[in-house]
C-alpha cells in the first residue's frame, strides 16, 4: 500500500516561512521525479516544483522561483519544501506527487497526468 503524508502546513503572516515534507511508505521514491503541486478553491491544480530522481535537477512555477526550494532525501525516503516570503497568492492545498515512470521530470514540472501517486494535501494559508 503506496502512501505519500504531507506535514508541515499551517497559518503564517506574508514574509513568513514554512517547511513542507511529503513522507513515502509502501514505496520507495529514490529514482523517481517528485514534485509538488498546488490547488486553490476553483482553481486548477498547478506544479510548483519538481526534481529529478537523484535531485541533480530542479524546475519552478515562474511565481516561487527565489522563494521556494524543494529537495529530497532519498536514505529518508522525503520529499521537501522549504517556502521563505510567502505570499497571500500561495495560499493553497499543497500536494506531492511521484512519477515513477521517469527519473528525469522531462526537463519540466510536467502535467498533472504524469504523475501516478499523490498525497492528500496539506493546508497553506497566508494572511496579509
Amino acid at each position: 500500500y503506496v502512501q505519500l503524508a504531507e506535514s508541515g502546513g499551517g497559518s503564517v503572516q506574508a514574509g513568513g516561512s514554512l517547511r513542507l515534507s511529503c513522507a513515502a511508505s509502501g514505496y520507495s521514491l529514490r529514482g523517481d521525479c517528485m514534485a509538488w503541486f498546488r490547488q486553490a478553491p476553483g482553481k486548477e491544480r498547478e506544479g510548483v516544483a519538481a526534481i529529478s530522481g537523484y535531485g541533480s535537477s530542479t524546475y519552478y512555477l515562474d511565481s516561487v522561483k527565489g522563494r521556494f526550494t524543494i529537495s529530497r532525501d532519498n536514505a529518508r525516503n522525503t520529499l521537501y519544501l522549504q517556502m521563505n516570503s510567502l505570499e497571500p497568492e500561495d495560499t493553497s492545498m499543497y500536494y506531492c506527487a511521484a512519477r515513477t515512470t521517469s527519473p528525469y521530470c522531462s526537463g519540466g514540472i510536467g502535467a498533472r497526468y504524469q504523475y501516478n501517486y499523490w498525497g492528500q494535501g496539506t493546508q497553506v494559508t497566508v494572511s496579509s
